[in-house]
């Protein structure tokens, strides 16, 4: 018994999600992460994350309606709004910008001419579909087909 292989468990024969789920669930955190990092969610979902809790401390201390203003107003930020107006504009400056360079060539003082080749023939044109039609079908039959 313990000289035998069972081959069946080495058989990659399923897909990749029936032998290997975690790593399709790890594809697919990985491009949910992508998503959110090339369309800036991260920096919405922190800046929710600051207004609610400013609301939350603002509502302890104040009415609801003063708590809303003190909140969006733009003039009380937190310490975590102030880290991620920093942070956007830090990111902001990183990004690549493209130097684009264009290829200048100086003019050409010939002028170009064209000739066709010194062996140049035109070849008639053939409608070969057209000839086959109008042949006739061979006779006697072939009879090698039928039998």
């Amino acid at each position: 018994m313990f000289g035998q292989i069972n081959l069946s468990r080495l058989d990659f024969t399923g897909t990749v999600s029936e032998g290997f789920p975690v790593f399709v669930r790890f594809g697919k955190l990985m491009v949910i992460a992508a998503l959110v990092t090339t369309t800036s969610a991260h920096w919405i979902l922190l800046q929710t994350v600051a207004w609610t809790t400013m609301l939350a401390d603002n509502l302890q201390c104040c009415s609801f309606h003063e708590a809303v203003d003190k909140t969006f107003d733009g003039e009380h930020p937190c310490c975590l709004c102030k880290a991620i107006a920093a942070a956007k504009r830090s990111e902001q400056k990183k990004e690549f910008t493209a130097q684009i360079q264009k290829l200048e060539f100086p003019p050409v003082k010939e002028n170009f001419i064209l000739t066709a080749p010194s062996r140049f023939q035109l070849m008639p044109q053939a409608n070969t579909f057209a000839e086959s039609l109008v042949q006739p079908p061979p006779t006697p039959p072939p009879r090698a087909f039928f039998v």
